[in-house]
């Protein structure tokens, strides 16, 4: 079993900052490509960021050159650095994890629960 837990969302006022992380747990042999997603209501869910197990690196057009993603591999864990925040970047931020993991070396995709961020003008 695997799972993932996220925190770090919340309010901030536009042109604000705030820090997602995502840390998954289980029965983990390695935890490939990572990544954010995000979720505005009546919209469809939609990659935000997303790195890969060797560092490389993809983002969503709307925010390049505002949000980082970043891994630390020892803790298997992902981070979303948000930066000059706007109000269309309010939505439920979801983690996504493509792990293989120890059961049989069977590659799993797992879902965090989401977390809200709000960013007010």
């Amino acid at each position: 079993q695997v799972q993932l837990v996220e925190s770090g969302g919340g309010l901030v006022q536009a042109g604000g900052s705030l820090r997602l992380s995502c840390a998954a747990s289980g029965s983990i042999f390695r935890v490939n490509t990572m990544g954010w997603y995000r979720q505005a209501p009546g919209k469809q869910r939609e990659l935000v960021a997303s790195v890969t197990y060797g560092g490389s690196t993809n983002y969503a057009d709307s925010v390049k050159g505002r949000f980082t993603i970043s891994r630390v591999d020892a803790k298997n864990t992902v981070y979303l650095q948000m930066n000059s925040l706007k109000p269309e970047d309010t939505a439920v931020y979801y983690c996504n994890a493509r792990i293989t993991s120890k059961n049989a070396y069977v590659d799993v995709e797992v879902w965090g629960q989401g977390t809200l961020v709000t960013v007010s003008s």
